[in-house]
């Protein structure tokens, strides 16, 4: 997801002028990724620095001018700061209460005795995909995050063992299914049922999850082995003594699913009356922003998991106060990582490879897929590639029937989400979350989401024979 803002401070305007040649853009892209990775993992250089540096190296290589190279990073930094920034913070805020007032405690408690080991994995896949359906990735991950981390300390099970399912639930819906930009640009642009879209989006997310969620996960945990990280600790693990009382589970759950129940009502709104200015739908719109429903969790939580837990002002202040300081280098990865895949995109390489495919006789579908893919490991941003890629092949999609166009919107989806890596603030924001180096990373996340995008175009290309 990106957000334009405008930038809260009087930057000089330097106009972006067009890049080098086509050649000049892949290479430079290329030793641009390639020096990030070795500042980080050879040389052991922060991450935030690293990304800042390699950004504009890329521009200027390939092509910008060093002015407008910096200003395409601060302005990619700051629009990502502005949308995922402000959710990370709202989000670490609603993990702290949840974990300070025993809530977390009770959703573990009751998540651990319900499942078996075995079962485990499975259920955090569902919990990820139904709170992904109606969310945004980075808001469902802040949400989760806390029920992660928790529930792999209390399980004894690694920490990847829980965290690739519910992960892989969350990515799936975002790429998958709309309402999510991504694959509601591509319904609105290629002219594709909404309805019909839905329906075998959903069919085909359901393995897709199981493949790339618990299956997967069973290896993932055997490659990488990291542990827990000392973030959302309870006050019995922090030896401040256990809560006097927990909220209840009812409460905890609604807490979680509140900003879920306010996006989904916006969604809904939306695909029923498209464009309606009623005051209903004015309201929803306004509730149903992400920011905003996810504030009003963070108010809920104040107020209901505080009272709930035996918490008085001081103690929710606390709370509040303590969730940020751990976040702070988060944040700063993720903006780079941000500003990074903005100079990527003002350097034009996204369209340079979009033309490159665009004559092709391949099949439209694999076609779609390829486009996408191409466009997302260029850029780092999924929106953008289902966007570019949607783009191109709409002239394509006009011939075909309303079943076929579903399943290019679905197949662009899946290109979309194919290898994470360093140009994608999503990788950063997942690594620091769970600890791991970039090589973990990459072995756990980026395979979990190409065999993602992968199933996720064998699902299409089979239901383009069945049905």
């Amino acid at each position: 997801m990106e957000i334009q803002m405008i930038l809260p401070y009087a930057a000089p305007v330097v106009p972006i002028e067009p890049a080098g040649s086509d050649l000049q853009l892949i290479l430079a892209a290329l030793v641009g990724v390639a020096v990030i990775i070795l500042l980080i993992t050879w040389l052991k250089v922060h991450p935030f620095l690293a990304l800042s540096i390699g950004a504009v190296g890329v521009g200027v290589g390939a092509g910008l001018a060093p002015a407008a190279a910096v200003t395409s990073f601060s302005a990619g930094f700051g629009a990502t700061m502005a949308g995922v920034g402000i959710l990370v913070g709202f989000g670490a805020m609603f993990g702290k209460l949840l974990a300070d007032s025993g809530g977390a405690d009770r959703i573990v408690d009751s998540l651990v005795t319900r499942s078996s080991a075995r079962t485990l994995p499975w259920t955090m896949a569902l919990i990820g995909g139904l709170i992904g359906l109606p969310m945004f990735f980075e808001v469902g991950l802040v949400l989760l995050i806390p029920v992660i981390i928790l529930v792999a300390r209390r399980s004894g099970l690694s920490l990847i063992r829980i965290a690739i399912p519910a992960l892989a639930g969350l990515s799936v819906m975002h790429g998958l299914v709309p309402p999510h930009p991504g694959p509601l640009v591509a319904v609105t642009t290629l002219d594709a049922n909404l309805g019909l879209t839905l329906a075998i989006g959903v069919l085909i997310a359901i393995p897709t999850v199981i493949i790339a969620g618990p299956i997967f996960s069973r290896f993932a945990s055997r490659w990488v082995s990291v542990p827990v990280p000392a973030l959302f600790l309870t006050n019995e693990e922090q030896g401040l003594g256990e809560n006097a009382r927990r909220p209840s589970f009812l409460i905890t759950i609604s807490g979680i699913l509140l900003p879920v129940v306010l996006m989904l009502a916006r969604s809904i709104a939306d695909a029923i009356d498209p464009g309606s200015t009623s005051p209903l739908n004015a309201t929803l719109d306004f509730l149903g922003t992400p920011m905003i429903a996810l504030g009003i969790a963070v108010i809920y939580a104040m107020i209901v998991f505080g009272r709930g837990g035996g918490m008085d002002r001081a103690g929710v202040a606390r709370s509040l106060s303590d969730s940020l300081p751990p976040i702070a280098g988060i944040l700063l990865i993720v903006g780079a990582g941000g500003g990074f895949k903005q100079v990527l995109i003002d350097t034009g390489i996204g369209t340079v490879i979009a033309e490159a495919v665009a004559g092709s006789s391949v099949s439209v579908l694999v076609l779609a897929w390829f486009v996408a893919a191409l466009i997302r490991v260029a850029t780092g941003s999924a929106t953008v590639a289902t966007v570019t890629a949607a783009g191109i092949l709409a002239p394509v999609a006009a011939s075909l029937g309303s079943t076929d166009v579903s399943l290019m919107v679905l197949a662009i989806g899946a290109g979309s989400l194919f290898l994470s890596h360093v140009n994608d603030a999503g990788f950063w924001l997942v690594k620091e979350y769970l600890g791991t180096t970039v090589g973990q990373n990459l072995k756990t996340w980026t395979v979990m989401e190409c065999l993602i995008s992968v199933v996720g175009l064998a699902g299409v290309l089979l239901l383009n024979i069945v049905i």
